[in-house]
C-alpha cells in the first residue's frame, strides 16, 4: 500500500485517511466494507482526491510533491520552486516555451547563480510537466532547455582531512553525523531520518531506508556497522532524547549543511557538505581496493556502471594491467643524452 495514505475504517467500513497539501488529515469512504475491495478502490480514489486542480505549472508542481510525498526530492524541490515559481508558477504547463527557459538562465546567472544550480531548477520543471503528461493532465510536455551540467567536482577529503573535521565539530550532532556518513557512506536524508529502531547492535548492522517510503528511493541500503560507528552510535545512544539519531535538544535536525560548512572551515580544509562525506567514504574505499560491486552494494547504486565511472580510477590498480600491456623493454633509455652517447660508441 502506498505511504500516502491508509485504509482505515469509517462506519462499519473502509476509508482512505491521508494528509492533504494543507497539513490537514483527510479521510474519504471507500463504500465498501470489503477489504480486499477497498485495497482495490483505494488508489484510483487516492489518485482522483489528490489530482492537481488546475494546468499551471504551480498547481501540477504541488500535485507531484503531493504524490511523491516522503522523497528526498521533495524536500530540494520546496526550495527550487522559491526560484521557479515567480516566473513559471503561474504559467499554463502546456505552454511554457524554452524563452521562457532562457530568460530564468539569464536572469539566475545575474543574479550571480551558479548554472549547476540552474541546471537543477529547469530540471525540476522538466520533471514535474513529464510527469503531467504521463498522468494524462497536459497532451505534451514541452521541451525544457537548460545549461549544461558541470563535471562533477572532483574534490574529496583525504583521511588525515576527514580526522581535522571530526576532532573540530564541537556540537555532538555535527560530529556523529560526520562520523555516521564517513563510515556509512549514506545519503543525507537517510542519515537524518534514521532511527534508533533500524540500528541492530545485536547484529551489527544499519539500515537506511525508510520503512515509511513504499516508492523506489535512491542510496539506501542496508550496512555493518564497524568499530569506529559502533562506539559512537553507542555513546549517542546513552544520551538520546528522541527516536531519531542525529537530533539536537531531543528534536529532530532538519539539516546539517550550515553546521558542517562552518566546521570544515574551522578545520582548515574549506567548506563541506554532506554529500562531500559520501563521496570521500567512496573514494577511501576504492583506495583500499574494494571491487566496484561491493562499493555499489555499500553506497546502494542499483548500477554498478555508474559507482565504476566515477570511482574506478582511485583504485591502485586502476589500468594498471593495460598500462603493463604496453611496456617496451626492448627499447632501451629514452634519455637523449645516454641515447647520443650510445650511438657514438656504435660508430
Amino acid at each position: 500500500m502506498p505511504s500516502q495514505y491508509r485504509i482505515t475504517r469509517l462506519r462499519g467500513g473502509f476509508a482512505i485517511t491521508f494528509t492533504g497539501a494543507d497539513g490537514k488529515r483527510d479521510r474519504y469512504s471507500l463504500g465498501t466494507t470489503d477489504p480486499r475491495e477497498a485495497e482495490h478502490r483505494a488508489p484510483a480514489l487516492y489518485s482522483e482526491l489528490t489530482r492537481p486542480k488546475g494546468t499551471t505549472v504551480g498547481a501540477i508542481w504541488q500535485g507531484y510533491t503531493d504524490a511523491m510525498k516522503g522523497r528526498a526530492v521533495v524536500e530540494t524541490m520546496r526550495h527550487t520552486f522559491k526560484a521557479v515559481g515567480p516566473r513559471f508558477g503561474p504559467v499554463e504547463a502546456a505552454l511554457v516555451t524554452e524563452a521562457d527557459c532562457v530568460a530564468h538562465t539569464e536572469a539566475r546567472r545575474k543574479a550571480g547563480i551558479k548554472d549547476g544550480t540552474i541546471h537543477t531548477e529547469l530540471g525540476h520543471v522538466r520533471m514535474v510537466l513529464l510527469w503531467a503528461e504521463k498522468k494524462g493532465l497536459i497532451d505534451r510536455a514541452p521541451h525544457i532547455p537548460r545549461p549544461s551540467k558541470p563535471a562533477p567536482a572532483e574534490r574529496h577529503l583525504t583521511r588525515q582531512e576527514a580526522r581535522k573535521v571530526i576532532e573540530a565539530a564541537t556540537m555532538p550532532h555535527i560530529r556523529l553525523f560526520a562520523i555516521l556518513a564517513l563510515t556509512t557512506g549514506g545519503r543525507n536524508a537517510a542519515l537524518l531520518g534514521l532511527t534508533w529502531d533500524r540500528c541492530d547492535f545485536d547484529r551489527g548492522l544499519i539500515d537506511l531506508r525508510d520503512p515509511t517510503i513504499k516508492q523506489p528511493h535512491k542510496g539506501r541500503a542496508i550496512m555493518p556497522m564497524n568499530r569506529t560507528i559502533r562506539a559512537a552510535l553507542q555513546e549517542a545512544r546513552a544520551g538520546a532524547l528522541s527516536a531519531f539519531v542525529i537530533e539536537w535538544a531531543g528534536e529532530r535536525v532538519a539539516s546539517v549543511k550550515r553546521g558542517l560548512a562552518a566546521t570544515g572551515i574551522k578545520a582548515g580544509v574549506g567548506k563541506v557538505s554532506p554529500h562531500l562525506f559520501r563521496h570521500s567514504a567512496a573514494v577511501h574505499m576504492a583506495e583500499d581496493g574494494r571491487s566496484m560491486e561491493e562499493i555499489a552494494q555499500f553506497l546502494g547504486h542499483s548500477d554498478v556502471n555508474v559507482t565504476r565511472k566515477v570511482y574506478a580510477r582511485f583504485s591502485p590498480d586502476y589500468l594498471r594491467q593495460a598500462a603493463a600491456a604496453l611496456e617496451y623493454d626492448d627499447l632501451g633509455s629514452l634519455n637523449l643524452r645516454t641515447a647520443t652517447l650510445a650511438r657514438r660508441k656504435a660508430t
